[in-house]
């Protein structure tokens, strides 16, 4: 296998400061965006998957609809060894032939998973250089927007493979054992608290690619649910995204700490294949309650869309035939602001 990381490109770009780029939508009452995981196509020919070309189809006419301003890509963009540089043919045959709507021709938020890092990660981070779509500007970043009413949305991508190790969890059901690098995986720690402890966002959402819990196939990731859960907590997380399990999954957890907080954990990763396992239904107990899950192997898979203004994010997922499976409405946060 790869190596995960490659570490003398990493180690230039995580001193590289990042600002936030900044999103308004103009038109219409909220903000809206998508959301997909785990839809990478396959290595060789046709390079797509029916459920990938039917989540492109499907999201396009939805963002189409919505006017949505950017996408979220939750990982294993590329199926299933990622990309070996920046013209890799991937790049073409699984992402800019496929997803060739109009109204999906917007930024797309990129984050690695673990199929992507048996691969060149730092390549997708360069392809950006040459994409006017594809927006990776470092293994983990912050990206904030505006809604038309004033509403603010901080969003922090991360990398849970640098955080938690690699895994072929798809194939031979091994679950990540810690980090490759224990010193880059608290370098991203570091950063994501502060920026966690700086935001003053009505919403906030941080997204990667593991689950924290999961009631399906891999189930909960241990180094997200020990360290990851707590700083979702204790400052007051709008909801996590994720994908890895090949499903859609809504939970929630109420912390028993002195938070005392109920988060939301939303499972997107049905755009390529799908996986109906609910092998680890019984690790969901109170506190955790799975509130959805959605595993239809006779469908052509699901993605997700939020719509967010200064009273309320929705959550929405949906199914390829453009319907919706499931909603789910959050408040905004209740934060100090200066």
């Amino acid at each position: 296998m790869a190596s995960c990381v490659n570490f003398s490109g990493l180690i230039l770009v995580l001193f590289t400061t990042i600002v936030a780029s900044k999103v308004q939508n103009n038109t219409g009452g909220s903000l809206r965006f998508m959301v997909l995981g785990d839809w990478g196509g396959l290595p060789e020919f046709p390079y797509r998957t029916p459920i990938e070309s039917a989540i492109a189809g499907a999201m396009g006419r939805v963002a189409k609809d919505l006017d949505a301003q950017f996408i979220m890509a939750l990982g294993d963009n590329f199926y299933f060894d990622g990309v070996k540089d920046v013209h890799d043919p991937r790049f073409k045959e699984t992402y800019e032939d496929i997803f060739t709507a109009a109204s999906l021709q917007k930024p797309w938020l990129m984050t690695a998973g673990n199929h992507d890092h048996n691969g060149n990660v730092s390549a997708q981070i360069a392809y950006a250089a040459t994409s006017m779509t594809w927006f990776y500007p470092n293994y983990y970043y912050p990206y904030s927007a505006l809604t038309p009413d004033g509403a603010s949305v901080d969003i922090f991508m991360i990398d849970t493979v640098i955080f938690a190790g690699n895994s072929d969890a798809d194939f031979l059901g091994k679950t990540p054992k810690g980090p490759d690098s224990v010193r880059l995986a608290e370098d991203q720690w570091t950063w994501l608290e502060e920026q966690m402890r700086n935001s003053k966002a009505d919403y906030m959402l941080v997204a990667g690619h593991y689950p924290v819990y999961s009631i399906a196939e891999h189930g909960p990731t241990a180094k997200l649910v020990k360290r990851l859960d707590p700083l979702l907590h204790k400052y007051s997380a709008t909801a996590y995204l994720c994908g890895h399990e090949h499903n859609i999954q809504h939970l929630q957890f109420t912390s028993q700490n002195s938070y005392n907080q109920t988060m939301d954990y939303f499972v997107s990763g049905a755009s390529n294949f799908i996986d109906t396992s609910l092998k680890h239904s019984d690790t969901c107990v109170p506190p955790c309650r799975a509130k959805f899950h959605w595993a239809n192997k006779m469908s052509l898979g699901s993605f997700s869309y939020i719509d967010v203004n200064k009273d309320r994010m929705l959550y929405t997922f949906m199914g390829a035939n453009g319907k919706s499976l499931y909603q789910h409405s959050m408040k905004p946060r209740k934060v100090q602001r200066n």
